[in-house]
């Protein structure tokens, strides 16, 4: 194991906006989205002091046997109501970007920027599963998959015009602004959230973006998202910009190892292969820009029951010490969590893990339990 760090991580909750959260299993807990489960879960995450969280965006589910993620909630609304129940913890909407025009995405920014008093920021998506958006018309062609970070580049100069000076008349080639005006405008910085792993993701994120949200890897191997992140700080060293990554790891803990594998073992018993194959399907649709990591990464069947994310299981002191070990990798910021049952699992957390961990010492006062 590599040697701990002092280094302070930041902590952020992944909430379920879709139903049965992250497990293409029928033996994992079978719930449906509501913004009283969110609004549960995201106090629970600001009463433990976590830093963030964050709702995805899906359109239209895999199917299957659990239905997986065929019934969503929309984000900004969701976190704008989020926004008005919490005081503390910063908050992330995802924009669907082939849906939503960015100057009404500033807009609605905006908005939750004042309802939150300044606790919100925005994660970009180009969109890669076709269904989404064919559905309602709106998907541009199979040759987007080439350029869709060109596209989003030109969307995100729009948000930057428009919140920092209110107004934008951006001739570009997918977008022809003609003085659009925004106010009020975020009475804080905006930060923007990408988790484009290609070529183009990273240069897009080093060029526009704050944070980059990447997949952990593995079972237990809380360091091999490493080469992502060197890949980040080369794009970065091009741009000069200050964007820092965020590790996206599974948490499935109980009060041994033996217990925890054992859960694990039984959702993976229960994989939803139907709908594993669906994933399969759409992430490999894109034949014209070869595919961001993190799709491929989802689509591979090794481990689709939890869509393949990095996911750390064991006892509460074992968690601790893996997540402590994340922070070894130089330009890491933080991790966003996901949990196999959310509430017990943020509970877990927040009494059993955090206080183990060297890394988030600040926010337990420093008093660091003594982990065999």
């Amino acid at each position: 194991m590599t040697q701990a760090t002092d280094q302070a991580m930041n902590v952020g909750v992944f909430i379920p906006i879709g139903n049965n959260g992250w497990l293409l299993s029928e033996n994992a807990p079978q719930y449906l989205p509501s913004f009283e489960l969110n609004k549960q879960i995201t106090l629970k995450a600001e009463q433990y002091g976590l830093d963030f969280a964050l709702s995805m965006i899906k359109l239209r589910g895999f199917g299957g046997k659990t239905e997986f993620w065929d019934h969503n909630l929309e984000s900004f609304t969701l976190m704008a109501g989020l926004a008005a129940v919490t005081s503390r913890i910063k908050l992330y909407a995802t924009a669907p970007t082939l849906c939503l025009p960015p100057a009404i995405v500033a807009r609605m920014a905006s908005t939750i920027d004042s309802i939150s008093n300044g606790r919100f920021g925005i994660n970009l998506v180009t969109g890669w599963q076709r269904p989404e958006y064919s559905q309602m018309g709106l998907w541009p062609g199979d040759e987007y998959f080439g350029r869709r970070y060109e596209y989003l580049s030109e969307y995100a100069q729009v948000l930057r015009d428009l919140w920092e000076t209110g107004s934008s008349d951006l001739k570009g080639e997918f977008f022809q602004m003609e003085d659009c005006r925004l106010s009020p405008r975020p009475q804080t910085e905006m930060k923007i959230i990408c988790a484009g792993q290609s070529a183009a993701g990273m240069a897009f994120t080093a060029t526009h973006a704050d944070y980059n949200f990447c997949f952990g890897k593995g079972i237990n191997t809380p360091t091999a998202f490493a080469p992502t992140v060197e890949r980040l700080e080369e794009a970065k060293a091009k741009t000069g910009r200050d964007v820092s990554s965020y590790v996206l790891f599974m948490v499935i803990s109980d009060e041994t190892d033996e217990a925890a594998r054992a859960k694990w073992e039984h959702y993976k018993a229960g994989a939803d292969e139907a709908a594993i194959a669906w994933l399969g399907l759409q992430g490999a649709a894109d034949t014209k820009s070869g595919a961001d990591t993190n799709i491929r990464q989802m689509a591979d069947p090794t481990s689709a029951v939890n869509i393949n994310m990095g996911t750390l299981v064991g006892s509460h002191a074992t968690v601790a010490a893996l997540l402590d070990e994340v922070m070894t990798v130089p330009g890491t910021g933080g991790v966003l969590l996901v949990f196999d049952d959310f509430l017990k699992g943020l509970d877990d957390f927040g009494t059993r893990i955090q206080p183990l961990m060297r890394s988030r010492r600040h926010v337990t006062g420093g008093m660091l339990a003594e982990v065999a």
